[in-house]
């Protein structure tokens, strides 16, 4: 239970951060002047996607929260026998910190403009997370090649549920970041004018998957337990 309820303080505490920056607590119906004069006050400051986007995570990191708590209700239990953690799951871990960093820099150069660096930006973010999914199923080959299958322990069975939820969620973000990179090559003026927006969502939605693997990875590590041990040991 601890450990569900610092998992959903971080998320709050992130999106409050988000919010914050929204101007959801702005009024503008009390400021005088040409709605020009006062930047994101104007109608539609917060796009209704950014909005949804931000509910969808918050939903997917509830759902990743229970995953957590019921992994650490279920190992207390006898039959619960850790698995090791696959050497590959680190390069894996690269790969997808280098896909959130390049995705970051495509929305900076977004801002300024720059679409070269919007379209290596991208293409580098599709490729590693692209390499990250292919690393993650080489470490389910080999964990099944070396007898860690899927029924024969209740580890065994989190560890494929919870690696393959998070490769789903990849997946799906694949396709967001592909219909975003045909903008960027896309000459149509719309498209254009989209692509920063897009270009945001991508990196929003990559930072928090970013944020719930390396939080899955302390787990399946096992360093998980290890913090909370102290943690209450403190506070006792």
């Amino acid at each position: 239970m601890s450990v569900i309820l610092v998992f959903l303080a971080v998320i709050v505490g992130i999106s409050g951060w988000w919010l914050s920056h929204q101007r959801l607590m702005s009024k503008p119906w009390l400021e005088e002047g040409s709605v020009s004069a006062f930047p994101g006050t104007e109608s539609g400051s917060m796009p209704a996607a950014k909005l949804g986007l931000g509910v969808f995570l918050a939903v997917v990191g509830a759902l990743f929260s229970l995953f957590t708590s019921a992994y650490f209700m279920r190992m207390g239990l006898s039959d619960w026998r850790p698995m090791p953690v696959p050497k590959l799951l680190w390069l894996n871990t690269g790969m997808l910190v280098l896909s959130s960093v390049a995705l970051q820099c495509a929305l900076i150069a977004a801002r300024r403009k720059d679409i070269r660096m919007v379209r290596l930006g991208l293409i580098t973010g599709g490729l590693t997370a692209f390499a990250f999914l292919i690393g993650q199923f080489q470490a389910w080959r080999d964990l099944v090649a070396d007898g860690y299958y899927l029924s024969s322990n209740p580890a065994n069975s989190f560890f494929y549920l919870i690696t393959g939820m998070h490769g789903l969620h990849i997946l799906g973000g694949l396709f967001g970041l592909g219909r975003t990179t045909a903008k960027a090559w896309s000459d149509a003026p719309n498209d254009r004018q989209r692509l920063s927006l897009s270009v945001e969502l991508c990196a929003m939605y990559w930072h928090f998957l970013l944020f719930v693997w390396l939080a899955i990875f302390v787990l399946l590590a096992g360093w998980a337990a290890n913090f909370i041990d102290i943690c209450r040991q403190l506070l006792s």
